[in-house]
């Protein structure tokens, strides 16, 4: 008799397999729990090939380790929705869910079937999700600008540039206040990927500063450019502008001496017709992904124009983005095969381009972009292990501030909403004579792993804080 189906792996299934996912979960969440908080631990990490990570950053810390796991492998996506929905909290849901597993394990455990634990813990997060939205949030239009500056304090306070965050809490609110945009439905926005952060050796962290514009860490392929252009004309190119060569696997036999000289002329020239087809569609600024030789420059400076080389194609998005220009892949028609042509509706448009100074080198600074505003915040740092977790920190808190903005409602900090709901769903347990009823109590009750794990990260008395945590909201 043959079987139906064939596996080469095992099946597992019941209480002994729930347990090794609770538990590998708890794991994982041990890991994190002393990061929490305003005096959470940073994380050391070092993979195979000896590079240094320092972090306190959940989803960063979660990105670098190998999870094999499949329970914990969903943690880690969790954590990475967390932080590309959201932007901050990683390490808070990652703890929250550890527990809730714990708890839904041990409700099992205690011949409560999962079904009733799921419909429990559904019924509980709609609940709590009513009374954040109708008892416990505040709108930041009565609180006004202090409210978004404590909100991103309150991001950086676990963080390396918590000593500083008055400082950075005002470039922070600054510079998603000057990207504001209004979308199809009318509502304000505040693109977080409008704001460039760039990084530079040198100085202290309180020296870090905001720009107005989008500054790049390029600069003029040649110093006799101008260093300043208005009505600049931009186009946006993601091909060489080097003498062009044949491609790899192309042969010209040539019997003539005389020819090859002319083969060698016409390379020069197609990258001349190029450069002088972008000047006549009106560019000013030109900036391209690839390399720029010093015969197309020759052409640049006698233009008077900017010529910048190897931008980041995601600058290069950006710039698009902001002035309304577009990147060309190459100057082919659509007319004629083997026809190039620029059109003038490719070129982006901004007030200025300049080449100015920060710290110890130039940046490329593009002012009053057409359609979009850009910022820039230029990070200072003793080391680059310092000047990366600035970078994630302001990240987050720039992502928290947002969030804040679009939505225009903040709630308290510390534990107090998680110890607030707790009470609120323990009452509400109490009034269903249903079997989620033991759900919803071990929902309220996995809500006080957050402010116990701050107070134990803190050296404080976890018991005695929750206690007296319970009793305030409870009166």
């Amino acid at each position: 008799m043959s079987r139906i189906s064939s596996f080469d792996g095992q099946r597992r299934s019941g209480q002994p397999l729930r347990n090794k996912l609770a538990s590998s979960v708890q794991v994982l969440a041990n890991i994190l729990k002393s990061s929490l908080g305003p005096v959470g631990m940073d994380k050391m990490l070092v993979d195979d090939l000896g590079d240094i990570l320092v972090t306190n950053d959940g989803s960063t810390i979660l990105s670098r380790l190998e999870v094999e796991h499949p329970a914990a492998k969903v943690l880690v996506d969790l954590a990475k929705l967390q932080d590309d929905e959201v932007g901050d909290g990683t390490t808070s849901v990652v703890i929250l869910a550890a527990e809730l597993l714990k708890r839904a394990n041990h409700m099992v455990q205690q011949k409560i079937h999962p079904t009733n634990v799921i419909a429990g813990y559904k019924l509980a997060m709609r609940e709590a999700v009513k009374y954040v939205k109708q008892n416990l949030s505040l709108q930041t239009d009565t609180l006004g600008t202090e409210a978004l500056l404590n909100i991103a304090k309150t991001s950086m306070s676990s963080k390396v540039i918590a000593p500083e965050s008055d400082h950075f809490s005002k470039i922070c609110v600054d510079a998603l206040q000057s990207v504001r945009q209004v979308n199809d439905l009318g509502d304000y926005v505040y693109p977080v990927k409008a704001i460039s952060i760039l990084k530079q050796h040198g100085k202290s962290a309180r020296d870090s500063f905001l720009v107005d514009g989008f500054a790049l860490s390029c600069t003029r392929a040649s110093q006799a450019m101008p260093a300043v252009v208005t009505n600049a004309k931009i186009a946006l190119l993601d091909f060489d502008l080097r003498v062009t060569k044949m491609k790899l696997g192309v042969q010209i036999i040539v019997s003539d001496p005389k020819e090859l000289e002319a083969i060698r002329k016409r390379e020069v020239d197609i990258t001349k017709e190029r450069i002088q087809k972008i000047l006549a569609a009106g560019a000013n600024v030109i900036m391209t992904s690839k390399g720029i030789d010093d015969v197309s420059l020759k052409y640049m400076v006698e233009a008077g124009v900017i010529g910048v080389r190897r931008v980041k194609k995601d600058d290069l998005k950006r710039i698009a983005k902001a002035t309304g220009g577009s990147i060309l892949l190459s100057l082919a028609s659509t007319e004629g095969e083997g026809d190039e042509t620029y059109d003038a509706s490719s070129l982006g448009t901004a007030e200025s381009v300049m080449e100015q100074r920060f710290a110890d080198d130039e940046f490329l600074v593009i002012k009053g972009g057409a359609k979009h505003t850009q910022s820039s915040i230029i990070l200072r740092g003793a080391n680059s292990f310092m000047l990366d977790e600035m970078e994630r920190s302001m990240n987050d808190a720039l992502q928290a501030v947002r969030r804040t903005m679009e939505s225009a409602t903040v709630v308290p900090g510390g534990g107090a909403v998680e110890t607030a709901l707790s009470v609120y769903l323990e009452n509400f347990a109490h009034t269903l004579g249903s079997k989620e009823q033991q759900a919803i109590s071990e929902f309220a009750e996995a809500l006080l792993v957050i402010p116990k794990q701050l107070a134990i990260n803190a050296a404080l008395d976890a018991v005695e804080l929750v206690a007296r945590l319970r009793v305030a909201h409870h009166q």
